[in-house]
Formats: C-alpha cells, structure tokens, sequence
C-alpha cells in the first residue's frame, strides 16, 4: 500500500467527511512545486487557494517569520500588543483603496474579516440588512454562510440563515446577465422588497472567486458606488481571493476605480500563515466598541510578520506586473485551445491578471454546464502532475491561481498539461 493510500484509510477513519479533500498528501513544497508523500511532483496551479500567491516557502517571507519565532510567537494582542502589528495596519492603511483616513484591524481568517465589516457596517450606520450577490462566497461561519450566493455545499443542511440577509444578482455577460440588468434587479429590490434605509451595506467581491472567477465590470462597480451613496449604504470590497497582487492590482477594485468603505483581505496575505484583515474608513473602523472586535489568535506575530515580509517581495519582485504577465498567457493558450475545439466545450476564458478560469459547456451551449468533464479535467491534470481546482455555481469551471512566481518554463510545461488534460477527458467523454 502506498503512503497516501494508507492516508487516505487513516483520513476517512478519524476526520468529518465534511471537510473536503483532494487525494494529494503534501510532504514538501518549494515556490510552484508540490511533492507528495510518495514522492510525486506536482506545479501547484491552486496555491492553496490563492493564499501562495509569493509561492510556497519565499525565502524572505521564512526568514521574517524565523526572526519572529527568536522573540515570541504569542502574546495575544489585547495583553501585549506589538509592533509588527502596528507597522502591518500603517501599511494596509497607506495601500489600499481611498484617498481618506484609514484604520486597520487584523483577525485570523477570511470569514472573521467579513463578520467583523458587516459588525462595522451595522455599528456605524445603526442599520442591519446586508445585501451579496449571487454566486457570492464569503466564508462557512453562520453569518458568512448566510451571504454566500451558492446553496450547496455552503448552505445545505445547515438550516435557518440569520435574518436581514439578502441577494441580488451579480453581472454575467457570458450568462446573459448585463449591468443594465443587474443594477435594474437591484433597484426593484430596494423598490418592492427590501427598505434602503435598512441596508448597512452591500458586500461583493471584484472578481468571484468559488462563483466561477465572474469578473464586476466597471460600470457595475461604479453604479453600485453611486446606489450606495444615493441611500447612506456602505460598500464592502470582499478581496479575501483577488487581492494582493493577484488581478495584476494590488487589490481588484483597483481596476475600475471605484472606492469601497471597508475592504476584507486574507489569502494572500500572510504568504501560507493564518492572517485576514479589516482596513477602511477611520470612522467606519472604530464606529465598534472597545472590545467588540478583535480575537485570542487575532493578529498573530508570526502572521503578521509574513504578511509584511509579502508586502516587500510583492513590490521588490514586482508581481502585480508578473500576475499580468502570466495570465496573459495563460488566457492565450486556453483561447487557442477553446478554438481548437470549435468553441464548443470551452465556452469561456475569463480572469483578471493571473486569476484565470475556463467554463466547460456542451455543444457551445451555456445553458448545457458540464460539471462532469469539468471533474474529468481535474482528475486528468492531477495525474500528469498538476493542481488545478473546479469552481462556478454550476460546477463547470476550473480557475487557475499559480502563485505569481512562477517561472515562465512552468507555466508553460503546465499549460502543455492542461491541454493534454481537456483533449484526454474529452475523448474519454466520447467513448464512454
């Protein structure tokens, strides 16, 4: 028996089957490779989720975190502060959206960045609704759960969702949802359904992440800016996938230039190490009590050491430029293929920068997903050696998220992978 055979045994054995997992157990890991316990190599073209996106193990960002580990790994903040949390909050502070004052508050996870901007929203504007978007992911904690725009896995089950939670659609112009009729949705929503003066905020992220790597075109961002203005509603940039440098931006709103209140970081952030992040307004920020925010593990030294180490390699090394540079030819590779095969399985390449995904549909129609040739590919990718992840409210898409230093052979020697992947599942397809 292999070693992650007998992983696999030990696994189903003592862990929620709940906890989704793929077959490959990590032994080692370097920038863009994988090994597996059995001494597979794998490019790593999910990056833990967008969280590598300096690669595995930086060496700077290593180096940040052993310096750490000398002085103390643990005070809790609220007992003995620090300052690398002050000097990380300073930074966010100066880079992220808005020409304003801003203030910042570290906790652990995506999801407790989004529950602490909602907690900020209702404190600050003595209001309670909240309305995402559909395909929305943001988080598996009640309230995130509640704003996810996708029912299963992240909903089913689980019951009631709290109150005051609404959705509206999210633009699509490969589904035929434009901007004209997204922002016409929203505003019968506030006309028959929802009162405005309720609203404390609207949450969106500027590229979907588990909703299939929609991208919010400009136009959109600009007139939910405006409704936001209009009815005294805060805005919230949900950055917690597209953001540190992954678009090709330091943060995706950057691209249309619209300015949220409060954006949520993670991911990304803290190069591998547990770290999510609040900045926004200076008023929207403290608008909490003292002591209404915050957490035990909240602002972690050795996090927030990564994370400033990640601030530097992402300027020294600039990879915003990098992220553009990879994922101009990843999409051109992927639209090559698409036409290739007549357009009619790849029905869609879309990304900003190098958060890229190609949507798999039948007979070039977009109202036939084939979530079954999407698995198909994944599985086919895994065994040539590469790691790549299915997405979309329909199951149909794979994202691409390589970490964005990644040599330019191995995005290469992984695009090579993929093609052979879809041309193989496809014929399997056809044979079955």
């Amino acid at each position: 028996m292999t070693q992650t055979a007998a992983l696999k045994d030990r696994r189903t054995a003592a862990i929620a089957q709940g906890v989704a997992t793929r077959g490959i157990y990590a032994e080692r890991a370097e920038n863009a490779e994988l090994w597996d316990v059995d001494g597979r190599r794998f490019i790593d073209f999910a990056a833990g989720i967008a969280v590598n996106n300096t690669g595995h193990r930086h060496p700077k960002v290593m180096a940040a975190v052993a310096k750490q580990a000398e002085s103390f790994t643990h005070t809790c903040f609220h007992v003995a502060p620090y300052e690398g949390y002050v000097t990380l909050a300073e930074r966010l502070n100066a880079v992220t959206p808005g020409d304003f004052e801003k203030k910042t508050m570290l906790v652990t996870t995506g999801a407790e960045a989004v529950e602490n901007a909602v907690k900020m929203a209702r404190a600050y504007t003595g209001r309670s609704g909240v309305i995402a978007f559909s395909g929305a992911f943001h988080g598996r904690t009640l309230m995130g759960m509640a704003l996810c725009g996708k029912v299963n896995p992240y909903k089913k089950n689980f019951g009631a969702m709290p109150p005051e939670v609404m959705h509206a659609p999210f633009p699509n112009n490969y589904h035929g949802i434009t901007t004209e009729h997204a922002m016409g949705e929203l505003n019968r929503m506030l006309a028959t359904s929802v009162d405005p003066e309720r609203v404390a905020a609207f949450i969106i992220e500027p590229v979907q992440g588990e909703g299939g790597f929609n991208i919010a075109q400009t136009e959109f961002l600009q007139e939910l800016r405006k409704l936001a203005d209009q009815y005294g509603i805060l805005l919230i940039a949900d950055e917690v996938q597209a953001g540190m440098a992954r678009t090709g931006k330091l943060f995706a709103f950057e691209h249309s230039g619209v300015i949220p209140d409060l954006t949520v970081m993670a991911k990304g952030l803290a190069g591998g190490f547990p770290l999510s992040a609040v900045t926004g307004r200076a008023e929207i920020v403290d608008s909490a009590p003292v002591g209404g925010i915050g957490g035990t593990y909240a602002g972690n030294p050795l996090a927030v050491a990564a994370a400033n180490a990640v601030l530097d390699v992402i300027e020294e090394e600039k990879l915003c430029d990098k992220a553009n540079e990879i994922g101009d030819r990843i999409q051109a590779r992927l639209k090559a293929l698409s036409q290739r095969q007549g357009m009619e399985v790849i029905g869609d390449v879309r990304g900003l920068g190098a958060m890229v995904a190609f949507e798999l549909v039948k007979d070039g129609d977009v109202n036939q997903p084939d979530a079954a040739l999407t698995g198909a590919i994944v599985a086919e990718a895994e065994e040539r050696g590469l790691i790549i992840l299915p997405c979309g409210t329909r199951g149909n898409a794979i994202r691409l998220l390589p970490p964005l230093t990644t040599p330019t052979e191995m995005v290469d020697e992984a695009l090579d992978m993929i093609e052979a992947s879809v041309e193989a599942a496809i014929a399997k397809t056809a044979n079955a």
